[in-house]
C-alpha cells in the first residue's frame, strides 16, 4: 500500500499547467537551470508542472550548482519557475521509496542530500538570495531559509505541513535555522498548527527581509545584488563566514545531521501503523 498524503501536496496535473518554453539563457539539467550574469549566478528550480516539488534528482542538481562555485561569482539567486517557489517534497517519490524499502532507506539517502544542499546554500562563499513567489511549503521554505537574503512577493504564502503528514519537521536543517531566525515560541505555534502564513507575517517573523509586489521581485533582487558585487572578494567572503560563525554560536545545539534518520524512522513507523482517518479540520488551509 502506498503512502497517502493530503491533496495540498498533490502535484498539479500537466493538462492544467501552463506551457513553459525553454529559455536559451539558462543551462543545466532538467529540474534545475542556471544562468550567469557577470558576478551573479541565477539558479532556478525548474519543475513548474509539479510546483517545483523537490525530488532526489533536483537535490543532486542543486548540490552540483552550489558546490562548484566560480570564484568570480559574488551573488547566487535562488528562484522557482512558474506560479510557486516550491510546494515541498515530491510526495509520489516519497511513497515510492517506502514501497521499495519499508525501512525508509530511500528517505535517509535523500534526507542526507537535503542537509548537504542546505548547508551548501548557507555556507556558500557567495551571498545567496531567495526570490520567492506563490507558495513555499515545507522543503521549499527550508531552501529559502538557507539563503542569506530573502525577498517575497506580497502574495507569497508559507506553511510547515509535516506534522499533518505524520512526519517530523526534519529536512535540510530547517528546524534549527527557523528557531534561530524566528524564535522558539513562534516556531512551535507554526509547526504544531501547520497553519499557512502570508508574506507580511513572514517579514514580521524574519522569514523574509523584504516584501514587494510580484512584478518588482527582480528589481528587489537587483537592488541587493548591486552593492554586494562591488565589495572586495576577500572581505565579502570573510564577512559572510563571520556572520555564519556567530549565528551558529548562538545555537545551543544543531542536530540537523539526524534529520534524515528521524524522517525515515517516523515514516517507516507510520507505514506499519494502520492509517487513522482524521476528522474535518477547517481551522486553516
Amino acid at each position: 500500500m502506498k503512502l497517502s498524503l493530503p491533496d495540498f501536496l498533490t502535484p498539479a496535473s500537466q493538462e492544467n499547467s501552463p506551457a513553459y518554453e525553454e529559455d536559451s539563457a539558462y543551462e543545466g539539467p532538467a529540474t534545475v537551470r542556471t544562468r550567469r550574469e557577470g558576478p551573479v549566478l541565477h539558479v532556478e528550480l525548474y519543475a513548474p508542472e509539479s510546483g517545483n516539488a523537490v525530488t532526489e534528482a533536483m537535490l543532486d542538481e542543486l548540490l552540483e550548482a552550489f558546490t562548484a562555485p566560480d570564484p568570480e561569482v559574488r551573488v547566487v539567486v535562488l528562484s522557482g519557475a512558474g506560479d510557486d517557489f516550491c510546494l515541498g517534497g515530491d510526495r509520489t517519490e516519497f511513497a515510492d521509496w517506502l514501497e521499495e524499502d519499508p525501512t525508509g532507506r530511500g528517505i535517509r539517502v535523500a534526507g542526507e542530500k537535503a542537509r548537504r544542499v542546505c548547508e551548501a546554500i548557507s555556507g556558500n562563499r557567495a551571498v545567496t538570495i531567495a526570490r520567492v513567489q506563490g507558495k513555499a511549503i515545507g522543503a521549499g521554505l527550508a531552501l529559502a531559509l538557507a539563503c542569506d537574503l530573502r525577498v517575497g512577493a506580497e502574495s507569497a504564502s508559507f506553511r510547515l505541513p509535516e506534522l499533518a503528514l505524520g512526519l517530523p519537521t526534519a529536512w535540510g536543517g530547517l528546524l534549527p535555522r527557523l528557531i534561530h531566525e524566528v524564535g522558539a515560541a513562534r516556531v512551535r505555534e507554526l509547526i504544531l498548527t501547520g497553519r499557512a502564513f502570508d508574506a507580511a507575517e513572514a517579514q514580521a517573523l524574519s522569514v523574509l527581509q523584504r516584501v514587494v509586489p510580484e512584478n518588482e521581485l527582480d528589481q528587489a533582487v537587483e537592488a541587493w545584488a548591486k552593492p554586494v558585487v562591488r565589495r572586495p572578494e576577500a572581505a565579502l567572503r570573510v564577512t559572510k563566514a563571520l556572520l555564519n560563525s556567530y549565528a551558529a554560536a548562538t545555537r545551543m545545539a544543531d542536530p540537523s545531521f539526524l534529520d534524515a534518520e528521524l524522517m525515515a524512522s517516523v515514516a517507516a513507523a507510520g507505514r506499519s501503523t494502520p492509517p487513522r482517518t482524521p476528522g474535518p479540520d477547517t481551522s486553516h488551509s
